[in-house]
Order: C-alpha cells, then structure tokens, then sequence
C-alpha cells in the first residue's frame, strides 16, 4: 500500500493589488533563495566529490515548484483584479482632482474650464488621427 502525502494546503491570495504586490515580492525572494540553495549545494557536492541527498533535493525542488504555481496563480489573480477595477490610479486621482476644483469654482468660472478642456481634446484629437 502506497501512502498519500497530505493535500497541499490551498493558496490564499490577497484581496488587494497592493497585497497581490506584497506577496509577489515575496515569493520572488522565496523562490531566488531556493534557487540559490541548491546551486549552492550542488557546487559543494561537486566539489567534495560527494553523492546527491535526494531527500534533500526532492523537498528542494517539491518547494521551489510549489512557489513558483503560487506566483502563477497570483499573477492571474492580479491581472483579474486589474480588470475588476473600475478605474486606475491616474482616473481616481483626476476624478479627485476634479471634485476639488468643482467646489472651489463658481457656475460661470466651471463652465468656462469646462469648455477650455473640450477645446484642448479637440485640437489633440485633430493632431493625434
């Protein structure tokens, strides 16, 4: 009879791009020192003259490829809560700003800033195609 290792524990992925970013650098570091542990170890092996620890080597690479389906998983979860987004960074900072400048302004002095951006699109529109 064979036995069965446990289910690996499913992945929890942050509920923010900001986490999603957190975590990324961190399995980017997990995985680079991985990497560097075995090198490091083969490069000793070798020069030692000495034979491989396979256990050693099987848990080494059984968590490096864990780390790296995590980091796949979460560079699709980033992207679908890039999509999910309403708006980005840059839309939510002009609507801010926008809101700032609506309650500084009066009706008249809105209307003509108003009017002045619909002339400044236009006239990029024109020498953009």
């Amino acid at each position: 009879m064979h036995e069965h290792a446990p289910a690996a524990t499913p992945i929890r992925l942050p509920s923010t791009l900001q986490g999603c970013r957190e975590r990324l650098a961190a399995l980017q570091d997990e995985i680079a020192s991985i990497r560097i542990q075995i090198a490091t170890t083969d490069i000793r092996r070798q020069t030692e003259k000495k034979s491989l620890d396979a256990t050693w080597f099987h848990r080494a690479k059984t968590a490096l490829r864990l780390k790296q389906q995590e980091l796949a998983q979460l560079t699709t979860h980033m992207a679908k809560l890039n999509a999910a987004e309403p708006c980005g960074h840059r839309e939510r900072f002009k609507d801010a700003l926008i809101g700032v400048l609506r309650a500084d302004c009066d009706d008249e002095r809105w209307q003509a800033a108003v009017t002045r951006a619909r002339e400044i699109e236009a006239k990029q529109g024109v020498q953009h195609g």
